[in-house]
C-alpha cells in the first residue's frame, strides 16, 4: 500500500476484501468448521484451475473442490494455500497480519463495499415442467428399483433463477454461515468459470486428523425440524419411516462393504442417531478407525476413491446408479454432490459431501437438491422433499 494514501484498517472489513479478490480474479475458499465460530480461507495466486488426484499423503496444504464424476478421472480443483490465515467474523476489521500478506496482490483502496442482503425466496417459484420432470424422473427410478436394476438412486434438481442485481455472494455466506451454525459452510471462487459456490452441508465424507484417527459417516434420510404447528421437533422425538431407515441402512452398508474390500475390520460404530443439520433432520452412523493402530496411514486418500460417490448422493449398486443418472437427470451436477474441504491445513484434512449447495454466474444463481429413491418412494414426498433442501441455501 502506498505511503502517502494512508487508510485506517477500521475501514475495511474481511468481507470487503474478500468481494475485491473476486474482482482481482484470484481463486480462494473461505470455510467455517461445523459448531465453530472462526473462518479459515485459502488464497492461490496461480489464476488457473489446478486439476489433482486427491492424495492426502502427496498433496499440500489447501482447499479441494471436487465434482461428482470425480471417481471416473480421479481429478479435482485444488486451490494451493499460497496465502492462508483465519479470523473470528466476516465482520471484523483486517489485523495487520492480514493486510501484510494481501498488500502484494490488490490495494485496499479499491475494497469493494459489501451489499445489502437480498432475501431469493421470492425469486424462487417452481415452473410446472420442472416438476413435472422431476417427478417422471422419480417413477423411472422406481420402476427400475422393481425390475431389480438397483437397489436405490439419488435424484436431483437444478433450480435456476436470473441473479438480482444486489445478490452479494459474501453477504450471503455470511447470513448462511449464521444461520446453519452445525453444518460445514463455504464459499469458493473459481474465477476461470466465472462461478461462486456456496454451501452450507451437514455431510462429512473423509476427516483424518493429525493423531491418525480417520472418520466418515453415514447421513441419510431427511424430514422437517418443526411441525405442521411449527413448534420445533427434538431429535428424541423424530419418527422415521421404514424408507428413511432402509435409505440410511443402504449408506451404512455400503461404507462397511469399502472396509471390508481392504480388509480394516477394526472400526467402532456408532448410531444411526437423529441429528439436526441445516434446519432438517437426518439420521446418522459414524465410523471412527485409528490409522496408526491398523498400520494403515493411506486409509483417508483410498477411502475417499472407494467412498465417493457415496449411496446418499449416487444409489446402490453405484455403478448402476450412476448410469441411471447421467441417462435420466437433464442438467450437469458439476461440482453439486461432489466433495469439498480443507486439505493438509495445520496437519488435518476434513472433506465434505457438496450438498445444500448454490452456484452464482453473472447472470444466474442456481440452487441444487436430491433426494434418495428406494422401491418405497413417494413421487409427490420427493418433490417436496427437495423443496424443503432449497430452502435451507435461499438465505
Amino acid at each position: 500500500m502506498a505511503e502517502t494514501n494512508i487508510i485506517e484498517k477500521s475501514q475495511f472489513a474481511i468481507k470487503d476484501i474478500f468481494a475485491q479478490l473476486i474482482v482481482g480474479n484470484l481463486p480462494f475458499a473461505i470455510w467455517r468448521m461445523p459448531s465453530t465460530e472462526s473462518f479459515n480461507c485459502v488464497i492461490s495466486t496461480n489464476e488457473e484451475p489446478n486439476w489433482q488426484k486427491i492424495d492426502l499423503e502427496e498433496l499440500g496444504a489447501g482447499f479441494a473442490f471436487a465434482p461428482f464424476n470425480y471417481s471416473e478421472a480421479n481429478q479435482s480443483l485444488f486451490i494451493q494455500g499460497d496465502i492462508a490465515f483465519n479470523f473470528k467474523s466476516l465482520e471484523e476489521s483486517l489485523d495487520q497480519t492480514i493486510e501484510d500478506k494481501l498488500s502484494n496482490f490488490f490495494d485496499l483502496e479499491k475494497a469493494v463495499s459489501s451489499q445489502s442482503k437480498v432475501n431469493l425466496k421470492v425469486h424462487s417459484a417452481s415452473v410446472p415442467a420442472e416438476k413435472a420432470s422431476f417427478l417422471e424422473n422419480v417413477k423411472k427410478g422406481i420402476t427400475a428399483i422393481n425390475d431389480g436394476f438397483f437397489d436405490k438412486v439419488v435424484l436431483s434438481r437444478e433450480k435456476k433463477i436470473e441473479r438480482p442485481d444486489n445478490f452479494s455472494p459474501i453477504n450471503h455466506f455470511a447470513n448462511l454461515s449464521k444461520k446453519h451454525s452445525s453444518a460445514f459452510c463455504s464459499l469458493t471462487y473459481l474465477p476461470w468459470e466465472n462461478e461462486i459456490w456456496i454451501g452450507a452441508t451437514p455431510e462429512s465424507l473423509v476427516q483424518q486428523d493429525a493423531e491418525g484417527i480417520f472418520r466418515t459417516m453415514a447421513l441419510a434420510g431427511t424430514q422437517a425440524s418443526v411441525d405442521s404447528a411449527g413448534n420445533n421437533i427434538e431429535t428424541a422425538d423424530a419418527l422415521w419411516r421404514q424408507k428413511e431407515i432402509e435409505e440410511q441402512a443402504f449408506v451404512s452398508r455400503y461404507i462397511i462393504n469399502c472396509l471390508k474390500r481392504i480388509r480394516v475390520r477394526e472400526f467402532v460404530e456408532i448410531g444411526p442417531k437423529t441429528i439436526n443439520a441445516g434446519n432438517l433432520l437426518h439420521l446418522q452412523t459414524t465410523f471412527k478407525i485409528d490409522t496408526k493402530a491398523i498400520e494403515f496411514p493411506q486409509l483417508g486418500s483410498v477411502m475417499l476413491e472407494l467412498l465417493h460417490p457415496t449411496s446418499a448422493v449416487c444409489g446402490m449398486p453405484r455403478e448402476a446408479a450412476q448410469a441411471f443418472i447421467k441417462k435420466n437427470e437433464t442438467y450437469n451436477r458439476s461440482f453439486y454432490s461432489g466433495f469439498l474441504g480443507p486439505v493438509n491445513i495445520e496437519n488435518n484434512t476434513h472433506l465434505f459431501v457438496n450438498l445444500r449447495t448454490l452456484k452464482a454466474s453473472p447472470e444466474h444463481i442456481s440452487f441444487y437438491a436430491g433426494c434418495g429413491i428406494t422401491g418405497d418412494s413417494e413421487p409427490e414426498k420427493e418433490w417436496n422433499e427437495t423443496e424443503m433442501k432449497l430452502k435451507t441455501v435461499m438465505a
